[in-house]
């Protein structure tokens, strides 16, 4: 250890190396705002200047939703890596990478628990987790919350964030749209609802399965939710589209969505949402 570390040390009133300007402060995306990282999580990762959401995930979101007592559902097991697949780097090399960086097993977490008392089965997709790309844990994972939301009659609730399909897993990765609706179709068979929150971004082969199939469907500000890219679609139609065509409030507008809810507000909207389509499971 160098001198200027022991000095460093040993006078309490001079920062530590790990409070750096990384850790103090948060750059915001949008405006390039920065915040102190304290009021930014303590506003619930929401920039003050610009109101631009940012990306959390499942742990964020669980502490802002659900009551105290929660339990979060161990992480299904399936086969990792089914196709031996390498691009730049090995795929379970990616998996290891995508583990260290957010302490998850996968894309996809569900906790059983209460919004303001109601029970509620929430699962989060993590897309800091390879892009919340849907594979063959993250469809696992949808039914297990389905099959949770069942066992506890409760609604199942998801919040949505995802580049698409996990292409290292191919023709399996795509298997798990028709799985999820299977499951959705189970989970109204036995009378529960179904209530998707889509976040910034939603995607490719999420949104054109289990992402869209909602009872209600909810929407966090200026959330980009589209199946393929802008550029790829006016390539193909050459037509120029409008702008912000794929942002949330673009789609309620034109009645793709039912409403865009503040991230402040949605733990309470969650709570009426559940009470009117559940009255007797949150009774």
């Amino acid at each position: 250890m160098s001198w200027i570390n022991r000095v460093r040390n040993a006078i309490p009133f001079i920062a530590k190396r790990q409070e750096s300007a990384d850790t103090l402060w948060h750059k915001c995306s949008s405006c390039g705002q920065m915040i102190f990282t304290r009021e930014w999580e303590e506003n619930l990762s929401v920039c003050p200047k610009c109101d631009h959401h940012g990306r959390i995930g499942p742990k964020a979101r669980f502490d802002q939703l659900l009551d105290q007592g929660f339990t979060v559902l161990p992480t299904p097991t399936v086969r990792e890596d089914p196709l031996k697949f390498r691009d730049s780097k090995k795929y379970t090399d990616r998996i290891k990478a995508a583990r260290a960086a957010t302490g998850d097993t996968d894309a996809l977490i569900n906790a059983r628990g209460a919004i303001d008392g109601k029970p509620v089965v929430l699962g989060v997709q993590n897309f800091a987790y390879m892009g919340g790309s849907m594979g063959m844990a993250v469809g696992a994972a949808f039914i297990q919350g389905v099959e949770a939301a069942i066992e506890s009659r409760a609604p199942y609730v998801i919040f949505t964030a995802a580049g698409g399909a996990r292409m290292q897993e191919g023709i399996l990765s795509l298997m798990q749209m028709p799985r999820a609706t299977v499951a959705i179709r189970k989970l109204h068979a036995a009378g529960l609802p179904y209530i998707v929150v889509l976040t910034d971004p939603t995607t490719g082969g999420v949104t054109a399965s289990y992402a869209m199939l909602g009872d209600i469907q909810i929407a966090e500000p200026n959330a980009l939710i589209g199946f393929a890219g802008q550029r790829v679609i006016e390539n193909t139609i050459r037509e120029k589209l409008p702008e912000g065509f794929q942002r949330a409030e673009y789609l309620l507008a034109h009645g793709m969505i039912d409403m865009v809810v503040h991230r402040r507000d949605l733990k309470t909207t969650l709570a009426q949402v559940v009470s009117y389509l559940a009255p007797a499971q949150a009774a």
